[in-house]
């Protein structure tokens, strides 16, 4: 397995990385040209940017690049998978139809995603490799400094509200924090993605990947409090941004007084991100069943994935 980001990594057994700039295609073909042997690519990667008219160029340039770089010289290439979610829907611009469906009509452009698919719909034509899009809800795992990682958000929330000696409020709005919505564990999420890449009758297919089930803030929140020892107090919307902003030297006191990781806290909140998850007004759903139908039977109670996470970081040292 070849891992690529701009920063590299540490290799070990049956990974090794490359550094490289994928908005750079010239770095692309310089440093990707080498990698004859690849089998399959999965493009996960994401620039964001302020509006949707911005995020086009930059996000389609790095998956041409790749591709353009690889395809050429990779021989054996046999299938390209491509990370998308529910923003093909217009889950992002407000009210969308749900459950949303892969053959849902695509709403009006710009949409990045949508320029992405159809890249690789037009690149494989008469080509011997296929594709694939895989569109999870919001994904659920353990991940440092990522703008979208909610879970994370939570457990530092929840874990500052236990240092502070507050119940755990839902920061959200009281519209929030009753809608119908549904995550996606990241590991079910790897493998439902190697299974659509290996898997011939998935070939040139879109599917939507959750856990199985649906939840309410207002059930789950409580449960996630049990998780921290926390009473829970009434919802009271917060901006996450503005209350957040200056919890940085807590966080600090807080690494110190309990042997955490040495981690800065901006790599271990995503305010913005759970501060918009805690704002949507409307449903947030998916039909997953065209993966069942295909063969992807995996699922996950999304209450143990919390608890399960939760745990993990701990073990991880990550929160007290």
């Amino acid at each position: 397995m070849i891992g690529l980001s701009r920063r590299g990594g540490e290799a070990r057994d049956r990974v090794r990385y490359v550094s490289v700039d994928l908005l750079d295609a010239e770095d692309c073909r310089k440093k990707l040209g080498g990698l004859t042997q690849v089998t399959h690519i999965f493009y996960t990667a994401f620039q964001d940017r302020p509006t949707p008219v911005a995020m086009v160029a930059p996000n389609l340039a790095m998956l041409v690049n790749v591709v353009e770089a690889v395809e050429p010289i990779a021989k054996g290439l046999k299938h390209v998978s491509l990370m998308q979610g529910y923003k093909v829907y217009g889950a992002h611009l407000g009210p969308f139809k749900t459950p949303a469906r892969e053959t849902d009509a695509a709403h009006m452009p710009p949409e990045f995603n949508v320029e992405q698919q159809d890249f690789l719909e037009q690149r494989q034509r008469g080509k011997a490799w296929t594709w694939s899009a895989i569109r999870p809800s919001i994904v659920a795992g353990y991940a440092l400094g990522n703008p979208m990682n909610l879970t994370l958000a939570i457990a530092v929330y929840a874990a500052m509200s236990k240092e502070l000696g507050i119940p755990l409020r839902f920061p959200g709005t009281p519209t929030a924090y009753d809608i119908l919505l549904e995550v996606t564990d990241a590991g079910l999420l790897a493998r439902a993605t190697v299974w659509a890449a290996t898997e011939p009758k998935c070939a040139n297919q879109a599917f939507n990947i959750n856990n199985g089930d649906q939840f309410r803030w207002s059930e789950m929140w409580p449960k996630i409090a049990r998780s921290f020892d926390l009473e829970v107090a009434p919802p009271l919307p917060l901006s996450l941004v503005d209350v957040m902003a200056d919890k940085g030297p807590r966080w600090n006191a807080m690494v110190e007084k309990h042997g955490l990781a040495r981690n800065s806290y901006q790599d271990v909140s995503a305010w913005p991100f759970a501060q918009g998850v805690f704002s949507t007004g409307y449903d947030f759903v998916a039909d997953g069943s065209k993966a069942r139908r295909f063969g992807f039977h995996e699922h996950i109670e999304t209450e143990a994935m919390f608890r399960d996470l939760f745990a993990d970081f701990r073990r991880r040292k990550l929160i007290p």
